[in-house]
């Protein structure tokens, strides 16, 4: 996989990033440009949608049931490249600073920049992402490491 695919790939695969379902050119930028030895962790915070939307349509299926159609590819393909999960379960509330409404959160850990690169890349992954794009009312994703 090339490390050095850049964000305008990255976004045409995506969109922009400015409805809060992918990242911005910028958030790309800046991820691309980390040291491509070093591991990468992101912690996500998911907030799933009752009815999941697709195509700004509310579709007879579940946002938790979106969100499974997507993890079905996105977690294999994850450990293929590389990554592991840390953590998946339940949001529960905050225990120092203000709280935040979530269902789920997912840490997960890649050995260095090449493995996110390559889930990203990966055209399976790209496939289904729509499916966690309709599954989300909202996502949050920290991007945590050297």
């Amino acid at each position: 996989m090339n490390v050095n695919l850049t964000q305008t790939e990255f976004t045409q695969w995506y969109g922009a990033g400015n409805d809060g379902n992918a990242p911005t050119v910028a958030q790309w930028s800046e991820v691309l440009a980390r040291p491509a030895d070093k591991p990468v962790t992101l912690i996500n915070f998911f907030k799933l949608r009752e009815k999941a939307r697709y195509d700004d349509k509310q579709d007879e299926v579940s946002g938790e049931d979106a969100f499974g159609k997507y993890a079905a590819v996105s977690i294999p393909t994850m450990e293929r490249v590389g990554g592991k999960f840390l953590f998946v379960g339940p949001y529960k509330g905050m225990f120092l600073g203000q709280d935040e409404d979530w269902d789920l959160v997912a840490i997960g850990s890649y050995p260095d920049l090449q493995a996110l690169v390559a889930l990203y890349a990966d055209e399976g992954y790209r496939e289904v992402f729509h499916h966690r794009t309709a599954a989300c009312e909202r996502q949050k994703v920290i991007v945590c490491g050297d």
